[in-house]
């Protein structure tokens, strides 16, 4: 019998599409499907409990072997919606910000824009769970995923991350990204992404499965804000993104694209 990859994801809304075409695939059989945070997926392929995840972009240089083996990513070309620092203060007047414990390129994308677009220098304060819901006057609460869904009309200001990068970089933005550490084939690389564009094809009853949140219109997220293609402008992205945190995007980290990708 052959031996299964083990492959992590997130399970928030912006991966159920890639987890429900995964899950209904031809190559289903030779995955072992786990789900986690962020942080835990890129964890997981560091120490090898994992061979195949789906990890943010700033834990890249940090695992070995890493090379992105799919035409899809979880990205954004503007606002993302989901990705965000709330308050209810001005930017001018935070001084001091939580940091979501889930995600290291949230983190690491706020912290760059913090210097290189406001110019401003705060504390950062590690986020506990429950932070979301106890930012103080002058404080700021960076908040990924699921749960800043919900929390449009529990404060003053939104900074949408993936806006504000657009803003200043004038390009889209990658959060995460489908790596693997081990040898794949093409014939693999084929299924796999066969098995993620059927799971986007599924988004309309994904919508109508999960669209409950009164503040919130999944439909427009998917439609609008999540860009799920990894074409040359978010290569572009990734390279400015990860030689901004000091690192150099490696020879054959990301294959080539196909035709229509541009």
């Amino acid at each position: 019998m052959k031996e299964k990859t083990n492959l992590v994801a997130v399970n928030y809304l912006n991966t159920k599409p890639f987890l429900t075409g995964l899950k209904t695939s031809t190559i289903k059989s030779e995955l072992e499907i786990e789900v986690a945070t962020p942080a835990s997926c890129a964890a997981k392929l560091i120490n090898g409990t994992s061979q195949i995840g789906l990890v943010p972009v700033a834990a890249i240089p940090h695992i070995p072997n890493a090379r992105i083996i799919s035409d899809y990513c979880i990205g954004c070309d503007g606002a993302v919606g989901t990705v965000a620092l709330f308050s209810n203060d001005p930017i001018e007047s935070i001084t001091s910000i939580i940091l979501d414990y889930q995600s290291r390129t949230s983190v690491q994308l706020l912290k760059l824009l913090m210097k290189d677009y406001w110019k401003k220098e705060v504390i950062y304060q590690h986020g506990e769970p429950g932070f979301e819901l106890n930012a103080r006057t002058g404080q700021g609460a960076l908040v990924i995923g699921d749960r800043a869904m919900d929390l449009d009309d529990q404060y003053k200001f939104k900074y949408d991350l993936g806006e504000i990068w657009k803003q200043h970089a004038n390009l889209p933005f990658v959060f995460a990204a489908w790596v693997s550490t081990k040898s794949v084939n093409e014939n693999f690389i084929d299924q796999f992404n066969q098995a993620l564009s059927h799971g986007l094809d599924q988004i309309p009853s994904l919508i109508t499965k999960y669209d409950s949140r009164p503040h919130f219109s999944l439909e427009k997220y998917y439609r609008e804000y999540l860009s799920f293609e990894m074409n040359l402008k978010k290569h572009a992205a990734l390279k400015l993104f990860l030689e901004k945190l000091g690192f150099e995007m490696k020879e054959g980290l990301v294959r080539p694209l196909q035709m229509g990708q541009a």
